[in-house]
């Protein structure tokens, strides 16, 4: 395919062909009550220090949440959790209705089942387009054996 001038249908076409994996991104507001939702603009930016970033749209309802939070959770998905993806993508209140979480040493809440979960503390939030990019240092991390959830053309793929 020939080169195009950009816009915004192109663009997440062309985005599209990158394969991501899945995350489920958790935090707590100021009353204690866990929200999230999913992300899938998520990559490490240093291993000294551990520091992630991800991108949060600035239309989201819980992104004040996020940029009042000392620390939040990133909840990476296994191949089995496309249900779990689907639920924290929809707006809802209740995303953690009848799911297995904890409450991380510092505050984060951190999905039981997750292939990974790393615990983060705000190191620095920058507004990038219509995008906040929250970047965090790793504080505690875990992760089980398994195959991840991944994102590709628009559709949820499992690795051979």
């Amino acid at each position: 395919m020939a080169l195009s001038d950009i816009n915004s249908v192109l663009f997440r076409r062309v985005c599209s062909r990158f394969a991501t994996g899945i995350t489920i991104l958790t935090v707590l507001d100021e009353s204690g009550t866990p929200h999230g939702l999913t992300v899938n603009s998520f990559t490490s930016v240093s291993c000294e220090p551990p520091l992630v970033l991800v991108c949060v749209d600035h239309r989201c309802s819980i992104l004040p949440c996020f940029r009042r939070a000392a620390h939040y959770g990133i909840n990476m998905l296994g191949e089995e959790q496309e249900a779990l993806s689907v639920r924290f993508a929809k707006r809802s209140s209740n995303s953690f209705h009848d799911l297995a979480w904890e409450k991380s040493p510092c505050g984060a809440p951190l999905l039981t089942d997750a292939l990974a979960a790393l615990e983060c503390r705000t190191t620095r939030i920058l507004d990038a387009g219509d995008h906040a990019i929250l970047i965090a240092e790793v504080t505690r991390a875990r992760y089980r054996e398994g195959q991840p959830l991944v994102y590709f053309g628009s559709s949820y793929r499992r690795l051979s």
